[in-house]
């Protein structure tokens, strides 16, 4: 298990724009963002799994949201576009070595995590 690190958090108004990072191990295909606002589980935002060219998305962020990777520097992204205030929470990214289908939306099958960073967004 390796800890990863997340940054680019902050606080923001509504229809603005925020991108995540995350450091990623090499060997983890499979990456994904989860959200956490207290008192409730942890969801999935977006998922990838990067060896076959896989996105996945949850319906509060198709549109909005894009997953993307630079293999060179093995770095995730979170581009965050037309912020909501719903879009307040602590942000987690997570990676395992691969995953296939619904399997990369589960957060059980991801072994590595982030600290988490919180993105706040005003009305």
């Amino acid at each position: 298990q390796v800890r990863l690190v997340e940054s680019g958090g902050g606080m923001v108004q509504a229809g603005d724009s925020l991108r995540l990072s995350c450091a990623v191990p090499g060997r983890r295909y499979a990456t994904a963002w989860f959200r956490q606002t207290p008192g409730k589980e942890r969801t999935y935002v977006a998922a990838a799994n990067w060896r076959i060219g896989s996105t996945y998305y949850a319906d509060s962020a198709k549109g909005r949201f894009t997953i993307s990777r630079d293999s060179a520097s093995n770095t995730v992204y979170l581009q965050m576009d037309d912020l909501k205030p719903e879009d307040t929470a602590i942000y987690y990214c997570a990676a395992q070595p691969t995953c296939s289908g619904v399997a990369c939306l589960d957060k059980r099958g991801y072994v590595d995590w982030g600290q988490g960073t919180q993105v706040t967004v005003s009305s």
